[in-house]
């Protein structure tokens, strides 16, 4: 689901170019995105939800615990640790490390999807209060910062009795704070358990989903039944979540597993990032309800969606098979490397169309949140920023990796994103 490129650098770690502002982001990144996180929950559930307001409106202290929330959390986790460990599911192979090996990994992350929904399904039909999650947003959210800041010091005091070869080269700077905040150990594990494999894409990714569908039960208590935007929001950004696990081995080319360390930036945004600002839209439905006709939606949700899983699916059958039919007839261009880029399909269209139909995708899911506030775009608008931060890194990456072959391939496809447009 995330986007991916495996440029490394042949050249000392401690020469690699420090991302996301060096030192400077690593201080200022890990207080920010905190405070924004339980900013724009409180936001969602204020009547007038500006998000322009000030003073922000912020949730008193007394709000913020709730030992409930601290037992969800971590049963939450434990649930999933258990379901990763479930011998279902094939075993996949990721890509070649620099000392030659290949780690294996369960793919079976759908199932855990599909087993999560039966037991909240058994909750509901027990007559839990699912809408309870409403009130234990704040509580949820802190949890899940304070998990992280702590999980992100075990990584980062573990990844010490780590080889060298086992380090990511971003992230064996010398400099405590930045490679905390990147990550030094490119895969750790317990045994065979590999902890960022394992936070990519399980527990906050399908919490995400649960916490959509407490807002959804929530609403329910407030007026009886389901708004249809609170129904689209839940399926579009289902689908979503379906789709990556469904297609779960993909992400054993992306960036994140090939290229970043596991630090704080990862963690936090598969623990706390993701599942508590993805699903600002249900939590703002449930506050300001929304009249819909849900057609342009739907139209927008599946061309996104198929410009999407299209391109991934186009450039990982390739990397993994090139011979394969669906494949062959592409177009390419060779590299020094030994490897081709693709130059036709969805990749002769721009350079990164899954990064176009990630984009299409979050406007769908947005636009039954109405146009009266700004909040609900707010991924939109933050995955806009992010996914051209990403493109950055790819395209200095690749030109590393392929020298003059990416520039041949840069001006075959001259847009990045959009169109015509960048």
């Amino acid at each position: 689901m995330r986007p991916n490129s495996q440029g490394l650098k042949h050249k000392s770690s401690h020469d690699t170019e420090r991302e996301f502002g060096g030192t400077l982001g690593a201080i200022c990144i890990p207080v920010f995105l905190p405070l924004t996180v339980l900013f724009l929950i409180s936001v969602s559930r204020c009547p007038e939800a500006s998000v322009l307001k000030w003073p922000p409106s912020l949730p008193s202290t007394d709000h913020l615990w709730d030992p409930l929330a601290l037992m969800v959390l971590l049963g939450w986790i434990s649930l999933h640790a258990l379901l990763y460990l479930t011998p279902v599911g094939k075993v996949s192979e990721g890509l070649v490390l620099r000392d030659g090996t290949r780690l294996k990994y369960p793919i079976n992350g759908f199932h855990g999807l599909c087993i999560s929904g039966v037991l909240l399904l058994l909750l509901v039909g027990l007559g839990a209060p699912l809408g309870y999650l409403f009130e234990l947003l704040v509580p949820l959210a802190v949890c899940a910062i304070a998990v992280s800041f702590l999980f992100s010091v075990y990584l980062y005091i573990r990844s010490f009795c780590a080889p060298s070869d086992a380090l990511a080269l971003g992230g064996n700077t010398g400099n405590p704070l930045y490679d905390f905040f990147i990550g030094r150990e490119l895969n750790p594990r317990i045994g065979n358990f590999d902890l960022k494999y394992f936070c990519e894409l399980r527990p906050g990714l399908i919490g995400w989903v649960v916490i959509n569908l407490g807002m959804l039960m929530k609403e329910v208590e407030l007026r009886g039944s389901p708004s249809l935007a609170m129904i689209l929001v839940n399926c579009f950004q289902l689908l979503y979540v379906a789709d990556a696990l469904w297609n779960e081995e993909a992400v054993l080319t992306t960036m994140d597993i090939v290229h970043d360390g596991f630090g704080f930036m990862l963690v936090f945004g598969d623990l706390a990032w993701v599942p508590f600002t993805y699903s600002l839209q249900a939590a703002f439905l449930v506050v300001h309800p929304q009249a819909l006709t849900f057609l342009g939606a739907a139209v927008i949700c599946c061309v996104g969606y198929y410009i999407f899983r299209k391109s991934n699916s186009q450039k990982n059958q390739f990397r993994r098979d090139p011979s394969h039919p669906s494949v062959a007839r592409l177009e390419t261009i060779a590299t020094a490397t030994g490897k081709r880029l693709l130059v036709s399909g969805w990749w002769g269209l721009v350079r990164h169309p899954n990064y176009l139909g990630d984009l299409l995708m979050a406007l769908a899911w947005s636009l039954p949140c109405g146009f009266s506030h700004l909040l609900p775009y707010f991924y939109v608008i933050y995955f806009t920023i992010l996914l051209i931060h990403r493109e950055d890194r790819d395209e200095r990456q690749c030109r590393a990796k392929y020298g003059l072959a990416w520039d041949t391939y840069c001006r075959r496809v001259p847009y990045r994103i959009f169109p015509y447009i960048y």
